[in-house]
């Protein structure tokens, strides 16, 4: 039996999502939460490390984006090491990509935070990419909880 190949996404679309993950991430750095809603569906549907199942965009805030983003700093994804798969009419792509942060510890010293995200895109017809599914988790023996007090920029 042979496979057919993975899907890679093109050079020019592999830019495109390089380039939204990298907006995406300043808006998270800024815990800029307004700036944040147009990168994602109303209706996304995530896994993340303070919820199994979240439905929503407005839910996804409420539960992760407001405790993880005030208590974290320096939020970027490895877009070196970034895998970007499509599919064959350019419509979806998949970004996996590693990503870094930092977090502190109840004294307040900080330590280094990584993780490791999949994040489903979908092209919309004006020609902008919204995440419709997004699964980020910690690497193994990072600590889950961060007590940073970081402002939320905008809601």
């Amino acid at each position: 039996m042979t496979n057919l190949p993975i899907p890679a996404a093109s050079p020019a679309l592999r830019t495109e999502i390089l380039d939204w993950l990298d907006r995406f991430a300043a808006c998270v750095r800024d815990v800029d939460f307004r700036a944040a809603y147009p990168f994602w569906h109303d209706d996304i549907v995530i896994f993340g490390t303070y919820q199994e199942l979240v439905r929503s965009r407005a839910a996804w805030t409420d539960t992760q984006w407001s405790n993880v983003w005030p208590r974290t700093k320096d939020f970027r994804f490895d877009l070196a090491h970034t895998e970007v798969l499509a599919s064959a009419d350019g419509g979806t792509a998949v970004a996996v990509t590693p990503w870094s942060s930092t977090g502190w510890s109840p004294d307040g010293s900080e330590f280094d935070r990584p993780g490791r995200a999949t994040i489903m895109l979908q092209k919309q017809p004006d020609g902008r990419w919204v995440g419709v599914h997004s699964h980020m988790s910690l690497g193994r023996g990072v600590p889950q909880d961060s007590h940073g007090t970081r402002p939320i920029k905008a809601r």
